[in-house]
């Protein structure tokens, strides 16, 4: 028998959330089978999306990180590298820790060579159940397709803020876009919540104001920024400065972003497009997905958009209220969608 994630009753309000990423997203079929990556912090929700696994009747495994090796993750296990290569859907549902992130590489590597549909849900939790997760993805996917076919056609895209943000992205049609609007298949995995669209872009300037938040372990860490934004002014697709009056926050992402000779490169210019995210909660996962631009720095997801260079780093960044153009046609007031 697989192993359990639950040894109490399951939490009544998890289960709609947890039924939209079995039968929604991931539209798991009994035939197919599935692996459940979870660690003690998630096991509430692990729990919820076990049941819905069973009340499907697919085969599963569950593995909960922390009986498979030490945290933070050196690497991920090899048991579970190995029983995630014989499903056809997974799901990663687990928080995050520093410098995890190759571990989680060495997942995602499998899921992409056995084109294996993956929801990654990284530091998923109940708030996040309760609102991003209820999303009605199938409209979330009406939205970001019309968005992304848009996209594709455009060479620049420019957005402002209120709060400061004044940023262009040169794009090229050598640098795929890619939509992930919760509905996840084959071609590539994607994060639970969905609800973006995004590429590498070709180039960036300009000043991007997070008073969101940004990712990766430092989001828990400082949380919602929107009263001590991080200023970051780039050039040419590079950091050129930061600003803060938060200093541990200035100093921690610019730490972060010397990692390696592409962590403070541009790699992702995306769009959130899940309407159901209305307000910053504090959390990567769902706060990216915010309708409104956000940008990473590092990893360029190259095996997907085309980038040519790689990072062992990659970290969100994200902002509020845009106004955002498609060479010169506006398709964002304030926050709101006009296409």
């Amino acid at each position: 028998m697989p192993d359990r994630a639950y040894l109490y009753p399951i939490d009544p309000e998890l289960i709609p959330g947890a039924r939209n990423a079995i039968n929604v997203c991931l539209q798991l079929k009994p035939q197919e089978r599935i692996t459940i990556i979870t660690d003690t912090a998630t096991r509430e929700i692990a729990a919820a999306l076990q049941t819905e696994v069973e009340r499907v009747g697919s085969d599963y495994s569950l593995f909960v990180l922390e009986h498979h090796a030490r945290r933070p993750l050196k690497f991920m296990p090899e048991i579970i590298l190995d029983d995630l290569a014989r499903s056809q859907v997974s799901i990663f549902a687990a928080q995050t820790q520093p410098d995890e992130l190759p571990a989680r590489t060495q997942m995602t590597g499998v899921v992409n060579n056995h084109k294996i549909r993956h929801a990654h849900m990284v530091n998923i939790n109940r708030q996040i159940m309760l609102e991003g997760m209820r999303a009605d993805f199938v409209k979330v996917d009406d939205l970001s397709e019309r968005l992304v076919e848009r996209a594709r056609t455009a060479e620049r895209i420019t957005c402002k803020t209120p709060h400061g943000t004044e940023f262009e992205a040169e794009l090229s049609p050598k640098l795929r876009w890619l939509k992930t609007s919760g509905i996840i298949t084959r071609d590539k995995w994607g994060n639970l919540p969905g609800g973006e669209i995004f590429t590498a872009p070709m180039n960036t300037n300009g000043v991007f104001v997070v008073d969101g938040v940004v990712g990766d372990y430092l989001c828990e860490r400082f949380g919602d920024l929107e009263s001590n934004p991080l200023t970051i002014e780039v050039e040419n697709n590079r950091i050129r400065s930061l600003k803060s009056e938060n200093k541990d926050l200035r100093d921690e992402f610019r730490a972060y972003n010397s990692t390696d000779e592409n962590s403070n490169r541009v790699g992702e210019f995306a769009i959130g497009t899940n309407t159901a995210c209305q307000h910053v909660i504090g959390h990567i996962l769902q706060d990216e997905k915010i309708p409104g631009v956000h940008i990473a720095f590092g990893h360029p997801y190259a095996e997907h958009t085309g980038a040519t260079w790689v990072s062992k780093t990659h970290i969100d960044c994200v902002g509020r209220d845009f106004d955002i153009w498609f060479d010169g046609e506006q398709v964002m007031r304030a926050g709101k969608f006009l296409v």
